[in-house]
């Protein structure tokens, strides 16, 4: 596994994310601004990390996707702990607890997991299947 590539993407990842979920407050389509921002970030989590795995396996295909999915969320939730938590959840009246306990983390956090596992399915695992034949 090229771990560097992979964290390096899951900061990509997690950079472009973020500045989805921030310019979201300014584009009201919902009435509760942190609903509307949960759900824009679920959304934009599905092709950056599509985007990502691809950008992973143009240098190497032998790590199966859950890994690859594993580092890019472990990336994404180090920053998270780091960053997002510390200016952007805590102001707010929340904590480390709270962020990491909620559903909406969770939900994504399996979401990273899956599209990962999809894309290699996809897209690595069976292509190496047809050249085995």
């Amino acid at each position: 596994m090229k771990t560097r590539r992979a964290i390096l993407t899951g900061i990509a990842i997690w950079i472009i994310a973020i500045l989805f979920y921030s310019l979201s407050y300014y584009v009201p389509f919902l009435n509760d601004a942190d609903s509307q921002a949960n759900v824009v970030l679920f959304v934009v989590v599905i092709p950056l990390v599509w985007i990502g795995t691809a950008f992973y396996y143009k240098k190497e295909r032998k790590t199966h996707g859950y890994w690859v999915g594993q580092v890019l969320l472990l990336t994404a939730v180090a920053l998270d702990a780091l960053i997002t938590v510390p200016f952007f959840v805590i102001p707010k009246g929340g904590n480390h607890y709270t962020f990491f306990t909620s559903l909406g983390f969770w939900i994504i956090a399996l979401e990273f997991l899956s599209i990962s596992v999809l894309y290699y399915y996809a897209n690595i695992h069976t292509k190496k299947n047809s050249i085995k034949q």
